[in-house]
């Protein structure tokens, strides 16, 4: 008998999540609005906050979704030769972060930096992008890629680049700059160069 009302709960999450993704292909993530939601899927106001605490939480798990899909297609390929392919490998993914404001926003805030209790799809996207960008480097690094640097903090170091490369995009005072043509530059000499770290 408690199997009924799970499977209706479950039911009810997934009708708000796929009102919520058609929303979001119409209007873009900026143009999610709770009322808009609970309308589509045909539920009180009180449920929708019975299954996320607020409208981010919402926003976090389907842009946390399109990343996780992302990432899985990137890592099904095979590992990339140089720092150019390793670029062009991470496109997509970079792509859905800077796709919105909105989405960056989310992005930021859920990615584990910002002190979140409740780590997300966004959070776990995080941690399995620096276990693939760790190997791929250590990789890397046995055919030249620079070695005085563990492969681990050139990782880390790929996702703060990534993360300031985005943030520039949006930021008021540069101009738009691709984030492809923006991201290149920093894995370049993050990369390449023979850094002395201090």
């Amino acid at each position: 008998m408690g199997r009924a009302p799970q499977k209706r709960r479950i039911e009810t999450r997934q009708r708000l999540l796929d009102a919520a993704g058609d929303i979001v292909a119409e209007a873009g993530f900026a143009g999610l609005r709770v009322d808009e939601v609970v309308a589509r899927a045909g539920v009180a106001k009180g449920t929708f906050f019975a299954h996320f605490p607020d409208k981010d939480r919402l926003l976090a798990e389907l842009i946390g979704a399109r990343m996780q899909a992302a990432l899985a297609d990137i890592a099904a390929g095979p590992p990339p030769d140089d720092v150019e392919a390793l670029a062009d490998r991470l496109a997509p993914l970079y792509a859905i972060m800077a796709s919105e404001r909105a989405v960056f926003d989310i992005v930021v805030r859920y990615s584990g930096a910002a002190l979140e209790t409740e780590p997300t799809e966004i959070t776990r996207n995080f941690v399995a992008q620096d276990e693939l960008l760790t190997g791929w480097i250590a990789r890397l690094q046995a055919r030249g890629l620079r070695r005085d640097v563990p492969a681990r903090l050139l990782a880390e170091g790929v996702q703060a680049f990534a993360t300031q490369a985005i943030a520039l995009h949006f930021c008021v005072l540069h101009d738009p700059v691709p984030i492809d043509d923006r991201i290149r530059p920093y894995l370049r000499a993050w990369l390449t160069r023979d850094v002395a770290l201090s």
